[in-house]
């Protein structure tokens, strides 16, 4: 491994799902002002707006997605610029 490249402030970091409150640790250089207490003790806190807990592909409640009707109704639309 090259030296000098890495981060060196590691630290244990509380990811904070706004979603559906779901927190997770685990070790970061991400920068932040705030902070959170899980289990007693307190964590410097990221807040998302989507993770693991809540992201439809890995809840399961994820939309399959027409694309053949999709790309018929792009080719209708412009259709008539058809040179």
């Amino acid at each position: 491994m090259r030296k000098g490249i890495h981060p060196e402030n590691y630290r244990l970091v509380a990811f904070k799902d706004m979603s559906n409150e779901d927190v997770f640790i685990t070790k970061s250089a991400a920068v932040t002002k705030e902070t959170i207490e899980v289990d007693g003790v307190e964590y410097p806190v990221v807040k998302m707006e989507i993770s693991r807990s809540s992201h439809p592909f890995y809840t399961g409640k994820h939309k399959l997605v027409d694309t053949a009707g999709r790309i018929d109704k792009f080719k209708n639309k412009y259709s008539s610029f058809k040179k």
